[in-house]
């Protein structure tokens, strides 16, 4: 059965790995580079636990704040 959506994925992550050189630590590598060049705030989860076995929701900590907003 063919589905072209999954095609497409499948087509995006052998591209994905070859522009990392053909690895998947490559791929982990060249991820990090890029999100380290990038200006997104990265949160991480402070439990590493997305959920409490309470089913509370884990608390999250924001690693690299966006600056605060100017006063206009």
């Amino acid at each position: 059965m063919n589905n072209p959506i999954l095609d497409e994925l499948h087509a995006i992550r052998r591209q994905m790995l070859a522009d990392a050189g053909g690895t998947l630590a490559g791929l982990v590598a060249k991820i990090q580079a890029d999100q380290a060049k990038s200006d997104r705030v990265i949160i991480k989860n402070a439990g590493n636990h997305p959920m409490q076995p309470s089913g509370e929701v884990g608390r999250f900590e924001v690693v690299n704040p966006p600056s605060p907003p100017v006063d206009r």
